[in-house]
C-alpha cells in the first residue's frame, strides 16, 4: 500500500497518499474542481492556496498544483486572491515614471518588509521589480517580474496593499509597446494576416481531416 498522510481540507480530516499534490489530495479525497484550477503545471496561477502544518503557526501561501502534501497539514483554498486592476488605455499610457503614481500609488508606501518576495510561488524577487516600478524603470521592473503568473499570493501578505502582479502587468505593457525595440519580421507577418495572405491557406488546412493534420504537422519545416 502508498503511504499514507492525514491532512485536512476545510478542517476536515482525510488520509491520502503522500506523493499527492495538494491539488492532487483533494481530488483524492473526492472534491470536484471547478474553481481554483486550470493548467495543473505553475503556470496559470489559478491554483493559489494557504496553508499550515500542525504544530507550526506560520501560515504559507503555495500553488495547490506544486506542493505535495504533508502530515499534518491544514489547507484552505480562496476562490481569488484579491488583486487592485486599475482601467487604462495602454494607447494613452505614458511611458514616465508619473504613469505609476496615477494608477498604483500606493506601490510608493512600500515599507521594504520583503514579504512578498518571501511569499512567491515562482521565486522571484517581487520587492525589487516594485522598486524598479517607484522608479520609472520599466524595462527592468519587466523583466524582473517576466515570469509572474499573476497568482496574488504576493499580494495577499503586503501590509501596503500593494498589487504587485497588476504593477508588474502595467509595467510589461509599457515596455513591450514603448520602450522594447521593434521587431521587424513579427510587424510584417501581422500585417499579412491582416491583409488576408493566409485566408486561402487557413481554409485549406482545416477541411483537411485531423489525421493528415497531424502528419502535416508532424513532418513541418522547423525554424533554426
Amino acid at each position: 500500500m502508498e503511504n499514507m498522510v492525514n491532512i485536512f481540507l476545510f478542517g476536515k480530516r482525510y488520509a491520502v497518499p503522500e506523493n499527492l499534490t495538494i491539488m492532487g489530495a483533494m481530488e483524492y479525497a473526492g472534491y470536484q474542481l471547478v474553481r481554483g484550477c486550470g493548467c495543473r503545471n505553475g503556470f496559470c496561477g489559478a491554483c493559489a492556496t494557504i496553508y499550515r502544518i500542525r504544530g507550526d503557526r506560520e501560515l504559507k501561501a503555495c500553488l495547490a498544483c506544486q506542493t505535495k502534501v504533508e502530515e499534518g497539514m491544514y489547507i484552505a483554498t480562496l476562490p481569488f486572491f484579491p488583486l487592485v486592476k486599475q482601467v487604462y488605455d495602454i494607447e494613452k499610457v505614458n511611458a514616465e515614471e508619473s504613469v505609476m503614481m496615477q494608477l498604483y500609488p500606493e506601490i510608493y508606501a512600500c515599507i521594504g518588509c520583503n514579504a512578498c518576495t518571501k511569499a512567491c510561488t515562482q521565486g522571484l524577487n517581487v520587492m525589487q521589480y516594485i522598486a524598479y516600478a517607484q522608479r520609472g524603470e520599466f524595462e527592468k521592473c519587466a523583466e524582473e517580474s517576466f515570469d509572474c503568473v499573476m497568482c496574488g499570493v504576493c499580494s495577499s501578505r503586503c501590509p501596503a496593499g500593494i498589487s504587485h502582479p497588476q504593477v508588474a502587468m502595467l509595467a510589461r505593457r509599457i515596455n513591450g509597446k514603448y520602450l522594447a525595440p521593434k521587431t521587424e519580421h513579427l510587424e510584417n507577418r501581422v500585417k499579412e494576416i491582416k491583409d488576408g495572405t493566409f485566408n486561402e491557406l487557413l481554409e485549406a488546412l482545416m477541411a483537411k481531416p485531423v489525421s493528415e493534420m497531424k502528419e502535416l504537422y508532424n513532418n513541418r519545416e522547423i525554424e533554426k
